[in-house]
């Protein structure tokens, strides 16, 4: 696995990242898309999202502030994608929390083609079946072995599955990988997971294998949160340095990175 060279081609040929996501964070989600060197749109509009995602290089699907009408939009954008054979990140924000979140989830995993399924520890646990619990959109507790659930889902869905945390742990079923990089101010800010699926959705443009796109994605999207840290005062500076510490990863080697084969 060799990150610096998935950045460097996604530097190269600036996918085009097409957006259903999170009004809350949206924004942050295009500057990071950006940071990282690809082209974020967010078009959310029935009438014209499929004609978005048929140029797009990946299709990011993020429920944060889901309605009905979004719901269509989504499974109009992904069924295009699903066609084409651009990949899918569905980022399951607040599953568990509400009946309507949990149905557009199963709704969603049922009817498209996912490349990567993406959530906090309770959302994963929610949607394969185990007893969990999400507080809003914050994982309060998960029953069982989160790679073990990783593991298991990923082999029902025929996809990869990325759970994040203190520590990530992705799988495709048959290869999983865990992610040590991060800091704690990432907690202390709203979006930092919604900014994830972005960054995963940019490395799977360029990368076929999503196990290896999002594992790589998470290793260099929490090392470039590491060296931020290091110079920052709190959150809100961090925030600010993190984005400069994503445009200079190129400059940099990976040592630092943490992504272990397990």
């Amino acid at each position: 696995m060799e990150p610096l060279k998935l950045l460097s081609k996604i530097r190269e040929q600036k996918p085009l990242i097409h957006h259903l996501t999170n009004w809350v964070t949206i924004y942050d989600c295009a500057n990071v898309v950006r940071a990282f060197g690809a082209l974020p749109v967010m078009a959310h509009a029935q009438e014209e999202v499929e004609e978005m995602t048929g140029i797009a290089g990946a299709l990011v699907l993020n429920i944060g502030t889901l309605t009905p009408g979004f719901i269509n939009s989504m499974m109009k954008a992904g069924k295009t994608a699903n066609k084409k054979g651009i990949p899918v990140v569905l980022d399951v924000v607040g599953a568990g929390a509400t009946r309507l979140r949990t149905e557009s989830c199963a709704k969603l995993m049922k009817e498209l083609d996912i490349g990567v399924l993406k959530g906090n520890a309770g959302e994963i646990g929610v949607l394969a079946g185990v007893e969990a619990e999400v507080r809003g959109v914050e994982s309060i507790s998960v029953s069982g072995d989160i790679r073990e659930l990783a593991e298991k889902l990923a082999v029902e869905m025929n996809s990869t599955v990325a759970v994040t945390g203190k520590q990530d742990v992705i799988s495709d079923g048959s290869k999983t990988y865990t992610v040590d990089n991060g800091h704690d101010y990432m907690s202390m800010i709203v979006g930092t997971g919604c900014m994830a699926a972005s960054v995963i959705g940019c490395f799977t443009a360029v990368e076929a294998d999503y196990a290896v796109a999002a594992a790589s994605a998470l290793g260099l999207y929490g090392l470039s949160a590491e060296r931020a840290a290091e110079k920052s005062q709190g959150p809100g500076t961090f925030k600010q340095i993190w984005f400069d510490e994503i445009h200079a990863l190129q400059k940099h080697d990976a040592q630092g990175l943490r992504i272990r084969h397990v």
